[in-house]
């Protein structure tokens, strides 16, 4: 694992093609997918099994009960995994409630 420190991350996701409004505090670049946010590690593992037709996979924003999100007197919130390509079409992959 390798880890990249950056002052400018709006470059790195453009350069990434993550789409602005899926863009989160995490970027991650596993076996060649982008993984973008707290993506739960079952999505992740799903995704390197079935190898979809996308360039990544994200969770926008910081939604609580996400993933590293789970913070005591707050009420987990629901939220949608989705793929993004390079032309920035998005789809639903998981939804979590």
């Amino acid at each position: 694992m390798n880890e990249i420190e950056t002052e400018d991350m709006t470059a790195k996701k453009a350069e990434y093609s993550i789409p602005p409004g899926l863009a989160s505090c995490h970027t991650a670049i596993v076996d060649g997918y982008i993984v973008e946010g707290h993506v739960p590690a079952a999505e992740i593992k799903r995704m390197l099994s079935e190898r979809p037709a996308v360039i990544g996979i994200a969770v926008a924003g910081m939604p609580m009960g996400s993933p590293g999100m789970n913070i005591d007197g707050f009420d987990d919130e629901p939220y949608d995994v989705v793929t993004f390509n390079e032309e920035g079409e998005i789809d639903i992959y998981a939804s979590y409630q």
